[in-house]
């Protein structure tokens, strides 16, 4: 596999992927015992904010391009019912897992969407590295103090992004706010086969009156001559409007028949991330990681009836076992 240290300059390499993290934000001041469990309540209160029933506008535009000769493409809006559910709380991380719910001929179908886990002050978070390659990154004490990581997992729960931030107000608006941050191309991309790889992006998340938005400020980077660059600028945000009124039985029967089989593999890749350095797998355009496809299958036939749970688990864990490698940069 190509390493992006095949690509990058020594100058760029050195600010955008061996940069401390401490850099990234300056230490938060002690705020006291009271303060400081104020402030995290506080947090989790955001967090647990996002869980719901949702109607959802995916808003997303390319504006300005970095590299002469490019033309941005056409802005894209979609939508949604969206069902986010709680499948974890032990009080410092709380997983959120994301069900779309779509209709077709009279009929609801579930389609197990992304996952968002928050941690408080973890000593590390497993980052974008390469292509197909997520490694460790430690996280200074300093850094680390006050804040959350947001790991993001694709529908078969194998690593998209992660990075760290903090809840903070503006303006009497509060937010979270992600250092910068690496991530793949998302699939509404990567089907196109751009002359753009990989994203380079701060996200936001903040509570509405009626819900939650999602705001994500991207630049879309590209390999050229030995380097990555920038290609053009990407506008992202995604609003989550509490909205009940269609099938959200639907999404809470396929959790209820799937939820151990789910349970299993994000036990599974977290192995194969502890043992391995990281999480290294093949992936591809269509459907993510090149056993994606299957591991949802798997899923629908445990719900169905077809296949007993503790045989889907056994295979499921095959795949990512055969399928996955140690991670050179971990």
């Amino acid at each position: 596999m190509t390493k992006i240290t095949h690509y990058l300059s020594a100058s760029l390499l050195a600010l955008a992927l061996t940069a401390s993290p401490a850099l990234a934000h300056p230490p938060i001041a002690d705020r006291g015992a009271a303060g400081e469990q104020a402030a995290l309540e506080a947090d989790r209160a955001d967090i647990l904010a996002m869980a719901g029933d949702f109607k959802v506008r995916f808003d997303m535009q390319e504006s300005t391009s970095w590299m002469e000769g490019y033309t941005p493409i056409d802005a894209k809006i979609s939508g949604g019912h969206e069902s986010v559910r709680v499948i974890e709380d032990t009080g410092r991380k709380i997983v959120l897992q994301h069900m779309l719910v779509v209709e077709q001929d009279g009929k609801s179908y579930v389609i197990k969407h992304w996952r968002q886990d928050w941690e408080y002050e973890p000593a590390r978070y497993l980052a974008y590295s390469d292509t197909g390659e997520w490694a460790w990154k430690p996280i200074d004490e300093k850094a680390r103090h006050g804040r959350w990581s947001q790991t993001v997992y694709q529908v078969d729960d194998s690593p998209r992004y992660s990075s760290y931030g903090e809840f903070e107000t503006q303006g009497g608006v509060r937010r979270w706010r992600s250092n910068w941050t690496w991530r793949p191309l998302a699939r509404r991309d990567a089907v196109r086969h751009p002359v753009y790889d990989r994203y380079y992006g701060i996200n936001r998340h903040q509570a509405t009156p009626d819900g939650w938005i999602h705001w994500q400020d991207n630049m879309k980077m590209g390999q050229f001559d030995g380097q990555l660059k920038p290609v053009v600028q990407e506008y992202v945000l995604n609003t989550y409007t509490r909205f009940s009124d269609y099938d959200t039985k639907a999404a809470d029967a396929y959790w209820s028949a799937t939820q151990g089989y789910w349970a299993a593999i994000r036990g599974e890749w977290e192995t194969v991330a502890a043992s391995k350095g990281g999480i290294a797998i093949q992936e591809e355009a269509e459907t993510g990681t090149v056993i994606s496809g299957r591991l949802l299958e798997i899923a629908d036939e445990i719900k169905d009836g077809t296949m007993k749970e503790a045989a889907g688990i056994a295979e499921a864990r095959k795949l990512i076992e055969e399928n996955t490698r140690t991670v050179a940069a971990g």
